[in-house]
């Protein structure tokens, strides 16, 4: 099977850059697996989510179709990279407690993905599958990044992207659902870090590629007129979670 490869070109910007995930969302999917054996994280990028589900799991596998991303993943004793994809786990039957899909699952083959993890989670094993929001700041910071979003790449976002906008609640989730809490992911990230985030963007890397030139230096200019120079300022990142179990 082939995959969307949104990411290859700007692996070691996508580790650098891409926020990590609070320990309330992941003590929150590890408390509700059945035991604390292994945890799988499909499309694991460059590992955000799969270090952090090893401090809960004996052994994490985390996956991606991506090699780049692999060669920039954060080592951990208990974690093993493989390239594969989530619609194709190179696993045995029933044998995986969770289930894992960070800011990933929105690419997917769902009814094929679905259908593998049915197939290596254990009996009450665990499918948690998450995104979040674009950051939110301030009235005036969140307007230059919305019409940017919006105006000037939006017709680069894959349709995919709408499962995100919706917060996952209409991404096909055939499962046993259980509530999820309401959390939010929080980074204290200066100017630099933004600009470094907003280039991991998907649609920005089509919009280069269509249009010729680089969206971000204009948007820059714009951010510099409302953001005191060096200074690092509290992003708040709506996250929207979804549980199911075997």
């Amino acid at each position: 099977m082939t995959f969307k490869d949104h990411f290859s070109q700007q692996a070691a910007a996508y580790r650098r850059y891409r926020p990590g995930y609070p320990a309330a969302l992941l003590d929150c999917i590890a408390s509700r697996a059945p035991d604390r054996g292994l945890a799988v994280d499909c499309a694991t990028g460059s590992g955000q989510a799969a270090v952090e589900l090893a401090r809960h799991f004996d052994s994490v596998i985390a996956l991606d179709g991506s090699r780049r991303q692999l060669a920039s993943a954060q080592a951990h004793p208990r974690v093993q990279y493989v390239a594969a994809l989530a619609e194709r786990l190179p696993l045995r039957d029933h044998c995986a407690s969770l289930v894992a899909a960070a800011q990933a699952a929105h690419w997917f083959d769902l009814e094929r993905f679905h259908a593998e993890c049915r197939r290596v989670l254990i009996p009450r094993g665990v499918i948690a599958v998450w995104t979040y929001e674009k950051f939110r700041l301030d009235a005036e910071v969140d307007a230059i990044v919305d019409r940017f979003y919006s105006d000037i790449v939006g017709e680069d976002w894959p349709p995919e992207r709408r499962y995100v906008e919706q917060g996952y609640r209409t991404l096909p989730f055939p499962w046993n659902e259980e509530p999820a809490p309401v959390l939010e992911l929080g980074t204290d990230w200066d100017l630099e870090q933004v600009m470094g985030y907003l280039a991991t963007w998907s649609a920005v890397q089509r919009f280069r590629v269509r249009v010729g030139h680089d969206p971000l230096p204009a948007l820059r200019l714009q951010l510099e007129a409302v953001w005191p120079a060096g200074r690092a300022r509290r992003l708040r990142w709506p996250i929207h979670l979804r549980l199911g179990r075997a």
